[in-house]
Order: C-alpha cells, then structure tokens, then sequence
C-alpha cells in the first residue's frame, strides 16, 4: 500500500514531515523569545518530538527499500500507527494554539507584536500545519494498513 512503512511514499511522507518540523522549530525558535507564552512553548517542544520520530522512521523506510522487505509485522505498525496518531493529534493542537495566540497579539493593536515577529509565528504556524498534515496522513495509512493485516 502506498504511503506504508517501508514504501518510497512512506519515505517522502517522513521527509516531509521532519523538513516542515524543523522549518516550525527554526522559524519559532532563532531570534525570537517564544518563551513568553506558553503555546509557542508547546509548539516547540512537539515539533522536538516529532523530528527524531520522523528521521527514525525514515531511516527504517530507507532500510526496507534496500533490503527490499517491508516490516508488516503486527506489533510494529500497531506500536508506529499509534505513535503516528498521537503526534498528529499533538501537532495539530500546537499549530492550532501558536495560531491563536497570534490572532490574538495581531489583534491587539499590534502593540504586542511586531510585523516582523508576528511574521515568524504565522510562518512558525503554517509549518507545523503542514507537519500535521503529513502525519495525519501517514498515521491513517498505517491504521488501514493495520486494520488489514
């Protein structure tokens, strides 16, 4: 199945997760003080998460399309899906959090936030929406691919 551990779709999907990870973490984190509120706090620390589990898998998706042999086994994709979908959950309420707390410092006069600053959070966000969207769709790919087994 497409999209499934082992696949060179699967590959692209991890890739991609981890590129818009680090793109999330780099545009919130270099110059700018996200410590002061707590959402952007969150998102950080779930784009963290998110980047090693992805390289993992793409190192293991790497490996299966060398060896040629795709792991299917039960207890693995169970053990991938669920991690699939409990980081995509989390990266989705990040996203939608660091999102609201801009909307917020945007509307506030824009005393609270420079356009410049405001501009990497927005950019930090759209990121992290991007990371969840891949996830998302690797986790059901891997559910149905479960549900198949």
């Amino acid at each position: 199945m497409p999209g499934s551990l082992g696949t060179s779709a699967s590959l692209s999907l991890r890739l991609g997760q981890a590129l818009f990870s680090s793109a999330s973490l780099f545009f919130m984190s270099v110059g700018v003080e996200f410590y002061s509120y707590s959402a952007f706090c969150y998102l950080v620390t779930i784009m963290g998460l998110v980047i090693p589990w992805s390289f993992t898998l793409a190192i293991v998706d790497v490996y299966s399309l060398f060896v040629e042999c795709p792991f299917h086994q039960p207890g693995i994709m169970m053990i991938i899906a669920v991690g699939d979908w409990v980081l995509s959950m989390l990266s989705l309420a990040a996203a939608c959090s660091t999102v609201g707390v801009v909307d917020l410092l945007v509307d506030i006069d824009g005393s609270n936030c420079a356009p410049k600053l405001c501009g990497r959070y927005q950019l930090s966000a759209a990121m992290a929406f991007l990371s969840w969207f891949l996830t998302a769709i690797s986790s059901f790919v891997n559910l149905w691919l479960l549900a198949s087994l």
